[in-house]
């Protein structure tokens, strides 16, 4: 099976290219620049515009679509939906039989800009003729890392304490994907999540344990809806089933120590 894979070169791309490979696949990467990979056939096309996109989908049995350009604004409307919707015509037009959208759990419940343009290409994959899957995945434990490093900048720990979080690794959601594709089109929407749900102050004491530091976690109540999801579970799932790698085991192999589990 031929698979175009958007966005190859993100954090979650960088995890499903070689995990294809070694299924079997036959890879197609695009991004917006060019790229030099032996192991990946790469192409460059642009979802803002839709240059190369006919090209990129040419003679694919499935498209990944993992590119997406988070913020909210103007700009993330033309990729993530314009740009999805082009990718879907172009896949129509191509003969496509899976269209595989990855998207985040919560995009439905959480009052958030940037998860506003992802449902909305959810919706965009939906409504095409192209047979079609979408993964809801929880969030990375590489940005939930970054997220700490951003929130302490200015020395403590700065976020809600109550927030409930279920980091997923991706090298998990990968495989997930692989299997996807294999098993063929749902018509509908999976959910993937980690194993363990996450409070934000737990999550801060493990990351904070692990790299050896002492930052104070500062508690800011987020307010309004948006402070309500995300202490409800909002960003979490009781999706079946689940990833295994804990958010310990990411600061183990990041920072060499323990954390808490």
């Amino acid at each position: 099976m031929k698979v175009l894979v958007t966005g190859a070169g993100g954090t979650l791309g960088r995890a499903v290219l070689p995990r294809l490979r070694a299924d079997g696949f036959a890879v197609r990467a695009m991004s917006r620049r060019p790229r030099h990979d032996p192991g990946a056939d790469w192409v460059v096309a642009d979802l803002d515009t839709g240059a190369g996109l006919a090209g990129a989908v040419a003679g694919a049995d499935a498209v990944l679509h993992l590119a997406s350009l988070p913020g909210g604004g103007a700009r993330t409307h033309r990729v993530d939906v314009l740009g999805t919707r082009r990718l879907a015509v172009a896949a129509t037009s191509a003969g496509v039989g899976h269209l595989l959208y990855v998207s985040i759990v919560g995009v439905d419940r959480v009052p958030y800009p940037y998860y506003r343009h992802k449902l909305a290409a959810e919706q965009v994959v939906a409504a095409g003729p192209v047979p079609w899957t979408v993964l809801r995945a929880t969030q990375f434990p590489p940005f939930l890392d970054r997220l700490l490093r951003t929130m302490s900048r200015l020395g403590p720990v700065i976020g809600d304490p109550g927030v409930l979080a279920q980091p997923v690794d991706q090298h998990e959601v990968a495989g997930r994907l692989a299997e996807r594709l294999t098993a063929g089109p749902v018509n509908g929407i999976e959910e993937y999540g980690g194993p363990q749900v996450l409070r934000f102050d737990d999550a801060v004491r493990a990351w904070r344990a692990a790299r050896g530091g002492y930052r104070p976690l500062l508690p800011v109540r987020f307010p309004g809806r948006l402070g309500r999801e995300l202490r409800a579970g909002g960003l979490t799932t009781t999706a079946t089933p689940t990833g295994k790698r804990t958010w310990a085991d990411h600061l183990a192999d990041t920072y060499g120590g323990t954390g808490q589990r």
